[in-house]
């Protein structure tokens, strides 16, 4: 019988004989943020009490619960449009407005770029920056208060553009974010 290679080692009880296979590492649960956000069973609404809290002490809530980068990485795919498979409830990013069902929906897309104003990995940058090419007005301007805040210097080309958005809270909220990034250049 051939020996299989793999990342273990072998250990002999001398007591007893037996040869035992030990791993050299634990295994992970999880390859990615996505699929532990997945596999996790069962997430919770919001309580009563949880529900009418500020959007970014929900947002702090439940990344304490989930994890920051999975809280992230969430956001990042709903901006994207491209969240799959069991998440949390959106009533965590749009709170009441949420539980009565979006109207419309592109306020999903503005809550999870929201939810980028209080949790942040750099690897959501790339959904800002398609944000601010976003179709609904709603979702640029939040997608620049996040440029804004997170001082993304990539998005200066687009917010330079959004200087001429016919919306005048996209045009501010590029400005502002134009502004805040000369600065933190010196």
């Amino acid at each position: 019988m051939a020996e299989q290679a793999d990342a273990s080692v072998s250990k002999t009880d001398v007591r007893k004989d037996v040869r035992v296979r030990l791993p050299l590492s634990a295994p992970r649960p999880f390859r990615t943020v996505g699929a532990r956000i997945r596999l996790r069973p069962g997430f919770e609404e919001p309580s009563a009490s949880e529900i009418v809290l500020t959007p970014g002490a929900r947002i702090l809530l439940l990344a304490g619960r989930i994890g920051e980068e999975a809280v992230v990485a969430w956001c990042a795919e709903l901006l994207r449009g491209s969240a799959t498979g069991e998440r949390p409830p959106l009533t965590w990013l749009g709170g009441r407005h949420a539980a009565a069902g979006p109207e419309r929906d592109y306020w999903i897309r503005v809550w999870a770029a929201r939810g980028l104003l209080y949790t942040w990995r750099e690897s959501a940058e790339p959904a800002v920056l398609a944000g601010l090419r976003d179709t609904s007005w709603r979702v640029r301007e939040m997608c620049a208060k996040v440029a804004r805040r997170r001082t993304l210097h990539r998005a200066e080309s687009i917010l330079a553009h959004l200087l001429d958005d016919p919306v005048l809270r996209v045009r501010a909220a590029a400005e502002a974010a134009l502004t805040e990034s000369a600065r933190s250049r010196g």
